[in-house]
């Protein structure tokens, strides 16, 4: 009963966020627009989702603040448009995805709707509505909606406020973590990597979180809530699911980051936990706890450090993270889908990105997976996909090249439209625990290296 009453305080709280945030007396203006500033203030390269500084004086502040003029500082929506092109060294024996060829696809990724931006001066949002040109589905991707409020203590400027949001670190205003971290775009119809931690991916979008934020005088960052697996009708509504399965309780997470500015340079360096127990999934839809629980627990470790001079024209980054994670998978283990019940698995990754005249960029990233062996878990005897050793160890690097023509203060039809051209190749030097032959079929590591041309359309 416990688990039934803290879930539903949390919806009620979020739902309470969600009816102020929605009161139609207030327009929800897109970023720019509102702000009367040219993307280039909020974000690296000018064109996001990398915060400046500035970017995440806006973001912790509720998405309320204003400046814009006109009619379009009332205009609630954006729109934006992502299509490519992907080729990897072989082709994949088969169509890469439903109604695709095995290799050298054109795509319509994403198309995705958002409402964003400030309803009153102590609320805020940004919601984002996709369809996915790959998969044929639509579902609610990545949402934020606050209420917040500066406050002042002796000597020392606080925002203090409350995020509901559909996935841990969603509304992090950190660039190293994994739903705003490199590479901002990948391709959909290229093979990756199984291995997964809980923080990197599977909770993002089919649950609902509740957390309390302070950042002091623009420095100690500090926050905690929890997040709970969304009812399965509300999931299929927002076209998710279980993923790892179903919450038995909800989940603590906890971040604490502290950053240093000056002149124009900006840095900072964190840590996040986050412990959660799981019904694991045995349909779309469905779990069952009948033979055990999955539990995991993630610590997480952060940095990052940018030099943005505001009126200069060489701006460079740095970040990275590390996640251990460590895995007790009874339930998983007790129907066959695990092996052994415990283990542990490890991921970093480190970038570094260069822009010229907030135009022209050049990203180089390393990424690392590592953990224990599982030859259920990682699925052995399984083509493609699979671990013919059941490791889940990979190791990439990740090349990109960017052209952002707009997006700067005297750019074309600013702030209506900007655009993101970009080259990426992603080299393997290993692949689900192996460099050649990994999944025992035959298929080497480079086989997966991947050419993506992007086309990224904002409006």
């Amino acid at each position: 009963m416990a688990k039934y009453r803290i879930s539903a305080a949390i919806s009620a709280v979020c739902v309470t966020v969600l009816s102020v945030v929605a009161i139609p007396a207030h327009a929800v203006p897109a970023f720019a627009a509102q702000t009367g500033q040219p993307c280039s203030a909020c974000h690296v390269g000018s064109f996001g989702p990398e915060l400046t500084l500035y970017g995440r004086i806006f973001k912790i502040g509720g998405y309320t603040q204003q400046g814009g003029t006109g009619t379009l500082s009332q205009l609630p929506l954006a729109l934006f448009v992502q299509s490519s092109f992907t080729s990897t060294a072989k082709g994949q024996g088969g169509p890469a995805a439903p109604n695709f060829g095995a290799n050298n696809n054109f795509a319509v990724d994403q198309v995705s709707l958002f409402l964003a931006g400030r309803a009153t001066d102590y609320a805020g949002a940004f919601i984002q509505a996709t369809y996915n040109g790959v998969g044929h589905g639509f579902n609610l991707d990545n949402t934020d909606v606050r209420l917040t409020t500066p406050v002042t203590i002796g000597s020392h400027e606080i925002q203090i406020g409350l995020s509901a949001n559909n996935g841990p670190m969603v509304q992090d205003p950190y660039n190293t973590t994994y739903a705003w971290n490199f590479p901002f775009i990948a391709s959909q119809l290229a093979p990756t990597p199984t291995a997964s931690t809980i923080l990197g991916g599977p909770l993002l979008g089919n649950t609902l979180g509740l957390t309390a934020y302070a950042w002091i005088d623009q420095s100690l960052y500090a926050e905690a809530g929890f997040y709970d697996t969304q009812a399965p009708g509300l999931m299929s509504r927002l076209g998710e699911s279980y993923g790892p399965g179903s919450a038995t309780a909800p989940a603590p997470y906890v971040r604490l980051a502290y950053e240093w500015n000056w002149g124009h340079n900006s840095a900072h360096i964190g840590t996040a936990f986050f412990r959660g127990r799981f019904n694991p999934a045995t349909d779309t839809f469905s779990a069952s706890g009948a033979f055990g629980h999955d539990t995991y627990t993630d610590t997480y470790l952060d940095a990052g450090y940018q030099y943005l001079p505001r009126n200069g024209r060489d701006t460079v980054t740095l970040n990275g993270f590390f996640t251990h994670e460590d895995q007790s998978l009874k339930g998983t283990a007790a129907t066959g889908g695990a092996t052994t019940a415990d283990g542990t698995l490890n991921e970093t990754r480190m970038v570094g990105s260069y822009y010229f005249d907030r135009t022209y960029g050049a990203t180089v990233a390393w990424e690392k997976i590592w953990g224990s062996a599982d030859p259920a878990l990682y699925q052995q005897g399984t083509s493609l996909t699979g671990s013919a050793n059941g490791k889940p160890d990979s190791n990439a690097y990740i090349l990109e090249a960017d052209w952002v023509p707009f997006g700067k203060s005297q750019s074309w039809l600013r702030p209506l439209a900007n655009l993101k051209l970009g080259l990426q190749y992603t080299i393997y030097t290993e692949f689900n625990g192996g460099s050649r032959n990994y999944d025992g079929f035959g298929r080497n590591a480079s086989d997966n290296n991947t050419l993506f041309l992007f086309a990224w359309f904002i409006f």
